[in-house]
C-alpha cells in the first residue's frame, strides 16, 4: 500500500516520497526527441542548467555533446536516483534549491521539463523572475511547457496568454510547435518552445 505523507509540491518532501516509491509518471524514461532534435540544429555546446531534473537523462546526452551541463533538484532521493543512473556523469547532479542556487558559471540555457508545471501556481512569478535573474540578455530558455487549466496537480497546466504574460516583460518567444512524443499525462497539452531573454 502507497503511503504518501506530503501534499505540498512545493516542498521537497513531496517529491523524495514519490521517487521513493517510484510514482513518477513524468518520468520519460530517457531523453526526448524535441531535445535531440533541437541540439541536432544547433551543435553549439552551451553552459546548460536542468532545475528540477528529477531523474536527469538529459544529463548524459549533453555532456556526451560537449555541453556544460548542471542539472538540479532539492529533492535529495531524486538527486541520489538521478546519479545512480548517469555513472560517469553523476558529478553533473547537485542537491539544490531552485531559487537559491548559483551556477558555477554564466548559463547560455535554462532547460524546462516538467518543472514549471511540477510547481504550485502560487510560485509561477517568482520562476519566471529567477530564469531571467539566471540568464543575461541573449540566453536561451527552452523546453517543454504544459497547457492545461487543470485545478488540480501536479502537474498544474497554464494557459497560453497567462504564460506569455508571465514570460514576454523578459523573453521573446523563438519557437513554439507541438510535441509528438509526450508521456499521457501531458499528452495533447504539451508545447516544445524556445525562448530568448532580452
Amino acid at each position: 500500500m502507497v503511503t504518501l505523507q506530503s501534499r505540498d509540491p512545493g516542498q521537497p518532501l513531496f517529491w523524495s516520497e514519490r521517487f521513493a516509491q517510484h510514482i513518477t509518471p513524468w518520468d520519460r524514461g530517457g531523453v526526448p526527441a524535441e531535445l535531440r532534435a533541437w541540439v541536432g540544429q544547433d551543435p553549439r555546446p552551451r553552459a546548460a542548467l536542468i532545475p528540477g531534473c528529477g531523474s536527469a537523462y538529459e544529463v548524459a546526452y549533453l555532456a556526451q555533446a560537449g555541453w556544460d551541463v548542471t542539472a538540479i533538484d532539492f529533492s535529495a532521493v531524486a538527486v541520489a536516483t538521478a546519479r545512480q543512473a548517469l555513472g560517469p556523469w553523476a558529478a553533473h547532479v547537485v542537491e539544490a534549491d531552485f531559487f537559491h542556487f548559483t551556477p558555477p558559471r554564466p548559463l547560455e540555457l535554462i532547460y524546462e521539463c516538467a518543472f514549471f508545471c511540477a510547481l504550485p501556481p502560487r510560485l509561477r512569478p517568482d520562476v519566471v523572475a529567477r530564469w531571467a535573474e539566471l540568464l543575461s540578455p541573449g540566453g536561451l530558455l527552452a523546453g517543454f511547457f504544459f497547457f492545461d487549466q487543470t485545478p488540480k496537480g501536479p502537474p498544474f497546466g497554464i494557459g497560453a496568454a497567462e504564460l506569455e504574460q508571465l514570460l514576454a516583460p523578459f523573453f521573446e518567444r523563438l519557437d513554439d510547435r507541438p510535441v509528438a512524443d509526450s508521456l499521457p499525462v501531458f499528452a495533447g497539452r504539451e508545447r516544445w518552445q524556445v525562448w530568448r531573454r532580452r
